[in-house]
């Protein structure tokens, strides 16, 4: 057993309480209403995994973030940040597969300053809604 502790746990929640809490006090994004936000400056960040981005293809104008590094290459304060990274005030709109890790990333970007939420039903919603998708991302970031 181990019996070595660096801090008192929280107490134990399922994660469809941890889901419903970062999702508390956001408006989720429909994927009919995404390509006026983006006309509008809104910035798409695109955290799918490479294998599902291959053969389901991208959001036009999304840029592909890996999930491991999303926190450094968006941090407004960090010597990390990628290049032309959302300000302060920029809404930022994270797309995930089906709508639920996005909400958690968009639960740590808000953590670090920035305007965020995630996109209602994922790329796959997006799909099905028959909205256009192309075969490269627009931007890659490592």
């Amino acid at each position: 057993m181990n019996t070595h502790r660096s801090s008192t746990p929280e107490p134990a929640r399922s994660i469809a309480e941890v889901l419903a809490e970062s999702r508390r006090g956001i408006d989720r994004i429909a994927p009919a209403d995404l390509p006026a936000l983006q006309k509008d400056g809104a910035h798409v960040i695109d955290i799918r995994a490479a294998v599902t981005r291959d053969v389901e293809g991208h959001i036009p104008g999304a840029v592909v973030v890996d999930r491991l590094v999303l926190e450094w290459r968006l941090d407004p304060t960090g010597p990390d940040r990628m290049a032309d990274a959302p300000e302060i005030g920029d809404l930022v709109v994270v797309v995930c597969n089906e709508g639920f890790a996005s909400s958690l990333a968009a639960r740590d970007l808000r953590q670090l300053g920035l305007t965020a939420t995630d996109l209602d039903g994922g790329f796959r919603a997006w799909a099905s809604a028959g909205l256009p998708t192309e075969p490269e991302p627009t931007r890659l970031v490592a």
